[in-house]
């Protein structure tokens, strides 16, 4: 294995046509050529890719199976995470017959390839810090915006950060190289602490890749490193379709 490399939210539409984020404006045209392109620039046969979420806005598994198989065609052998909009995600016994061979998934479950392994869940949103000031807000024509209910946010965050528990717990102790996969921000942009990060630290995890946010201003910088976790912002339109570099020269 030569690279690691992430980038989350590609939100594919080969499965749903119609769905294509490309309603969002310039920032988003072409996108998956775009995607392809920047990804067979730098990416090897040999080289370890990190998708944390939102991969595909298929509803059913049978459409996703047509993104999925996309992404297959590319080079390299990929992880992948559920996002909150991956409802396609079935259980983790179907998701295993018919994932293509370079895919792999987390889901309560653990991925060890060479020295790296990787753990993690997808998260959700938690009162512990906002990013609002973060971000340009863009409605979203193809979600219906939701009442918030903060009792279920909290019932949610905390079912997931079990199941956090659960991923992390199936990390190789053996492996040099410890990556968390989260798709929402497991810390604040400034790197106020949450309960996710706190057991990110606890598990020593080396990296956390994650995605999740749209149209985020990028006058100043993002995350970064805190208690010797270095955490990464990979959502695809923030990275400019572009593959970031997690580990390798």
């Amino acid at each position: 294995m030569k690279k690691t490399w992430a980038i989350a939210d590609l939100h594919l539409c080969f499965g749903a046509p119609d769905k294509s984020m490309e309603v969002f404006g310039p920032a988003w045209k072409s996108y998956v050529e775009l995607i392809e392109e920047n990804w067979k620039k730098v990416i090897g046969p040999d080289d370890l890719v990190l998708i944390a979420g939102d991969i595909t806005w298929a509803m059913k598994l049978e459409s996703a199976l047509k993104d999925l198989e996309w992404i297959d065609a590319l080079p390299g052998t990929k992880v992948i995470l559920k996002g909150n909009h991956d409802y396609w995600w079935p259980t983790n016994k179907k998701l295993a017959e018919v994932l293509p061979p370079s895919i792999h998934f987390i889901n309560n479950t653990a991925y060890t390839m060479g020295d790296i392994t990787i753990g993690g869940s997808r998260l959700w949103d938690t009162s512990e810090y906002s990013f609002q000031d973060c971000i340009t807000f863009v409605e979203n024509p193809l979600v219906k915006e939701k009442e918030i209910d903060e009792r279920e946010v909290e019932r949610i965050y905390n079912r997931e950060l079990g199941r956090l528990r659960l991923s992390l717990e199936q990390l190789n102790p053996n492996a040099k190289y410890r990556i968390a996969m989260t798709h929402y921000p497991p810390i604040g942009a400034d790197l106020k602490d949450s309960r996710a990060s706190k057991m990110l630290e606890e598990f020593k995890i080396n990296v956390c890749v994650f995605g999740h946010l749209h149209n985020v201003k990028k006058e100043k910088a993002l995350f970064g490193e805190k208690n010797q976790i270095l955490y990464l912002f990979t959502a695809a339109d923030y990275l400019s379709f572009k593959p970031m570099l997690v580990r390798g020269r």
